[in-house]
């Protein structure tokens, strides 16, 4: 039973009341997830840390050739933010499918990943960015890419009783660069994605330097779909290479049917077509810049 509710004004602050509470205390942003796990007795602790009061922690900036984007950040902040716009459209896309309104405008960006969900939307789209967090705890700080942050299906490598996500960063966009993210639902409100996938593509002329292609929910986190990405090296941009990379995706999908997101025999079948979308969106935000 939450029986304290602090607002430390420093992230060090922040790190030592989780050090004097010995894992009864909990970290707290957004909260969209955790107060409904505390309600149902998912979850309990003694002590509710609250980041919104940090100031560093609010904001998206961008610092030597990064984009750092805060802990109290919410989906509708990163949404319009023009840096993220600029630079991360495929983030924007997916901050705006989060939830509903109420949720983008209290969950985090940063939540939305240490939940664990495999297809939360936010991480779907900072895993084609090549994100990584910052985490601080008492030893100082540490870095660690997001794929990386996923323990099993809704389980995080993060521990909230004694480690403090201040910070996630992706590199800036350069010349011929573009990303994007698209998900299919089964309504265009608070719904889970039956299936999300994001890509972010280099452009060479009128080929394809280097992609990364994203789906989930097909494992513990967003997964590569590293065949298609080996294919796209130095391929054509044409309709026909992408439409041969959606293929290649669905090869190495691993799906599995839910009675919320869909059978597996479904999702396998649309999974190209989205793949092709997503790539198409890619090359198109890449030839703007």
């Amino acid at each position: 039973m939450v029986q304290n509710y602090v607002f430390p004004a420093t992230v060090s602050e922040a790190v030592t009341v989780l050090s004097t509470n010995r894992g009864k205390a909990r970290i707290i942003a957004g909260g969209t997830d955790l107060m409904l796990e505390l309600q149902d007795g998912k979850n309990t602790c003694d002590v509710l840390v609250d980041l919104t009061q940090i100031a560093e922690l609010k904001n998206i900036t961008e610092e030597n050739g990064f984009i750092r984007i805060g802990a109290s950040v919410t989906h509708a902040q990163a949404a319009k933010s023009e840096l993220v716009l600029k630079h991360a459209p495929a983030l924007a896309q997916a901050c705006r499918k989060v939830g509903s309104l109420q949720i983008r405008n209290m969950g985090t960006i940063i939540g939305n990943i240490v939940t664990g969900n495999p297809a939360a939307d936010a991480a779907v789209a900072l895993a084609c960015l090549e994100t990584t967090a910052e985490i601080t705890t008492q030893e100082g700080m540490q870095t660690m890419p997001l794929e990386d942050m996923y323990a099993g299906v809704c389980l995080s490598c993060i521990d909230s009783c004694c480690q403090v996500v201040t910070h996630v960063r992706f590199p800036v966009k350069q010349k011929g660069q573009g990303s994007a993210y698209l998900r299919m639902e089964q309504r265009k409100a608070l719904a889970l994605p039956m299936l999300a996938v994001s890509a972010m593509v280099e452009l060479d002329g009128d080929a394809f330097k280097w992609a990364r292609v994203l789906i989930a929910p097909v494992g513990a986190g967003p997964q590569h779909a590293l065949d298609a990405e080996e294919f796209l090296k130095g391929a054509p941009v044409t309709s026909a290479t992408m439409a041969e990379a959606g293929q290649l995706a669905r090869n190495q999908a691993m799906f599995r049917s839910s009675a919320i997101r869909g059978s597996k025999e479904y999702r396998m079948g649309v999974l190209p077509v989205f793949i092709e979308r997503v790539l198409q969106a890619a090359v198109e935000d890449a030839r703007k810049a």
